[in-house]
Parts: C-alpha cells; sequence; structure tokens
C-alpha cells in the first residue's frame, strides 16, 4: 500500500479540533492552559464553552492541583502546555496528585522534542515519554499527524484515568484517515513485511513509511506498525510482526533511554530476545535550529530508519 497525503498540518491543531468538538459533545471536559492559549489551539473550545475554560497562567504544578480538584468533582480535566513544563516541571505534582490516586486527568503537552526547533534545548524535552510511562497507572499516547491527534483526543475524554497525551509544533502529512476510531493500546498495521520490523511513532511514523518505500527499492520488505499508544504497549502486534520478521528497529523522536525502544526491549528481552536497532536520540540535549535541520543532525529520519534497518537484518 502506498501512502500519500494532500496536506500538511501540525498535530497540535488535532488537538485544538478534538478539544473544539469535546466542547460541544461532552459537557464533563474542562480546560485548563498555562499562558499557552494559542499555542495550544484552544480559541475553539474557549470561544463555544468559556465557563468551562481556566487560565491559570504560568503556574504549571497550581494547573495538576487545580486539574485534580476538578476531578474529584466529576468533571475531565484537560491540562494544556508545553512538553517539558507539563512533564518536567510538575512532576511531584503529577506523582502525588494524579498519578497516586488514579484521578481522570487529561495531560496534554505540545511542542515535544527537537521539533520544537529554534527554541532550543531547554525547550526541546526528549525525556517526556520516559518520565510519563515509569507512573504507574498513566496511560502515554504520541499520535503521528493531525487527523490522528484528533481522534485520540476525543478517545481520552472516555477513558477513566490519567493519561499523557503528547504532540507538536511542525506541520507534518496528514495521512490517517479522517473519521477514524481511536483505540488506546492498538498498534496500526500500516506496511505488510517480512524482513525487518520498524515500530515508529509521532512524528517518525511518516518517516517509517518512507523508509519503507526505499528499502523496498532495495528488494526489502519492512512490517511497520505505527505504535501511537506506548503504554499500554501492544506487545501481541509487536509479536506478530516480530515472528514473521526477526528484527526490529524502533523509531522515535526522544531519548533512547527511556523511551518506545526501551519499552519494546524490555518486554522482548522477557519474551522473545530480537535482534534490535534505535532510532532516536542518544544521550544528549537538543540545540537552537530548524526542526528538519536537527532531525537530520540527530538521526532521526528516514535515511536512518533505513540504515538502522540494513544493520538488523545483516544482525539477525
Amino acid at each position: 500500500m502506498k501512502f500519500t497525503y494532500e496536506t500538511k498540518k501540525d498535530t497540535r491543531s488535532g488537538f485544538g479540533a478534538g478539544m473544539e468538538y469535546l466542547s460541544q459533545n461532552n459537557p464533563k471536559v474542562v480546560a485548563l492552559c498555562a499562558d499557552l492559549i494559542g499555542s495550544l489551539k484552544l480559541e475553539a473550545f474557549i470561544k463555544n464553552s468559556p465557563e468551562r475554560f481556566f487560565q491559570t497562567g504560568i503556574a504549571e504544578a497550581n494547573m495538576i492541583g487545580i486539574s485534580a480538584g476538578l476531578a474529584i468533582g466529576g468533571y475531565i480535566p484537560f491540562a494544556t502546555t508545553f512538553a517539558n513544563f507539563g512533564t518536567g516541571r510538575v512532576y511531584d505534582q503529577i506523582r502525588q496528585s494524579v498519578a497516586y490516586s488514579g484521578k481522570n486527568v487529561k495531560i496534554c503537552c505540545s511542542h515535544a522534542g527537537l521539533t520544537l526547533g529554534e527554541d532550543g534545548a531547554t525547550h526541546q524535552i526528549l525525556e517526556d515519554i520516559g518520565l510519563m510511562k515509569m507512573l504507574p497507572g498513566m496511560v502515554v499516547i504520541n499520535p503521528c499527524d493531525y487527523n490522528q491527534t484528533k481522534a485520540a483526543t476525543i478517545a481520552i475524554a472516555e477513558y477513566e484515568g490519567p493519561v499523557y497525551l503528547r504532540f507538536g509544533r511542525p506541520v507534518v502529512p496528514v495521512f490517517t484517515p479522517e473519521n477514524q476510531k481511536f483505540e488506546i493500546g492498538k498498534a496500526i498495521h500500516l506496511i505488510e513485511g517480512s524482513d525487518v520490523t520498524i515500530l515508529a511513532t509521532g512524528h517518525l511514523v511518516w518517516e517509517a513509511i518512507q523508509a519503507a518505500e526505499i528499502l523496498e527499492e532495495k528488494g526489502i520488505k519492512a512490517d511497520v506498525l505505527n505504535i501511537h499508544t506506548i503504554k499500554p504497549l501492544d506487545t501481541a502486534a509487536i509479536l506478530a510482526s516480530i515472528s514473521k520478521t526477526g528484527c526490529v528497529v524502533t523509531a522515535e523522536e526522544h531519548q533512547i533511554n527511556g523511551g518506545l525502544g526501551d519499552s519494546v526491549a524490555q518486554f522482548l528481552s522477557q519474551n522473545r530476545p530480537t535482534v534490535q536497532e534505535f532510532v532516536g536520540v542518544n544521550d544528549s540535549f537538543g540545540e537552537s535550529g530548524k526542526p528538519a535541520d536537527l532531525m537530520e543532525k540527530y538521526g532521526l529520519n528516514a535515511a536512518a530508519i533505513v540504515e538502522k534497518s540494513l544493520k538488523a537484518i545483516t544482525r539477525k
């Protein structure tokens, strides 16, 4: 199957579209924001339901505490800010006030990873998936495009329990179905192959598709899965793919330590030891630069996935 796209959009706008839908269809949903309304695309939600929006200002710890209180009151709070502020800065509050008691709070964060670009290393958090997946009971979701982010935003409102939803700033191809049903914890099989498994998440899913096309020209058939939910991990889908291919490449815009690749390696080591290669940031911070240039420098693109796939095949 060949994947094509007609437009590019940012995944944060997909979140905004999902919130607009929830403003009209789920009266229990409330939105909170730490002084970043425009960046989180909340204008439509606020226009439709101003009484269900809370501007907390640059006080992210308070935002998490208020969200926990709203959850106790029966509401479904969506706490929104940049990913580095919404995870690293407020980790204690999330652990103590949300995760420990399993409160129904949705932590929704934009501007994750290197593709934040010119804002530089202080804002380009590459550790957030690891931080959040370590919290007991926390669901971690990292959708790949506008349509999937919208669908995920709507779906997590129906899920009872804490969720971390991660999305980004750059425009990326929109290639998933417009009115898809998002299933938490259910990987999506994109391309059928038998030589190497590619497990990708977030912005790297499109790069994985491009890598599979390059590999096909070399006579190599890649089995490509969109791992939009990192926790709970769809271990059955991963095991089924690796049973065919015998080797795997994981691809993510995150530190190798603590990310998707880490979760896959842990599962495979206990269930089916498999040759694995990692596409991710290798124990370093980012830097200021254009998103595409940074993704190339740090090896987070189709070319890097191809290179690691060829390496994995030779090792199996």
